[in-house]
């Protein structure tokens, strides 16, 4: 796998849980990637919120693992407001989330990047206004 992977939420959380029906598709995934995997900070919130619902402990391994270093949150939002804002605007129809605007930002900055997801809107973005955004995402 290419070795700039930019982390969704959605591989995260399925990552965590064993009985989330993409886990084995993540874990697989997971084990893929040489480290650090890439983010930014909207991914981790929403990941810790997602997280509430796995039990005790859950929202603090999402941390744990930014705190060890397999996740860097490589995004400054107040860097990129106004890029990630007009993003969000154009996408206004999809929705756009915060996070997933931050990671198409992302992939411009990093080129030769791969966002892992599960989230279909992604085949839908374009970065720097009309290139597709290369992914990994199950049945792709």
């Amino acid at each position: 796998m290419n070795p700039c992977t930019i982390l969704d939420t959605g591989p995260l959380v399925a990552f965590l849980n064993s009985r989330d029906g993409h886990h084995r598709w993540a874990r697989d995934q997971w084990a893929r990637v040489e480290p650090p995997f890439l983010t930014c900070e909207a991914v981790i919130a929403e990941a810790c919120f997602l997280a509430q619902r796995l039990g005790a402990g859950a929202p603090e391994a999402v941390v744990s693992l930014a705190e060890r270093g397999v996740l860097v949150v490589s995004f400054r939002l107040a860097d990129e407001a106004a890029a990630v804002a007009r993003m969000m605007k154009k996408y206004d129809d999809v929705p756009m989330s915060l996070a997933d605007a931050c990671l198409v930002r992302m992939s411009e900055q990093h080129p030769g990047s791969v966002i892992l997801t599960l989230d279909g809107d992604f085949r839908i973005y374009r970065r720097s206004g009309r290139h597709p955004i290369p992914t990994r995402m199950p049945g792709a």
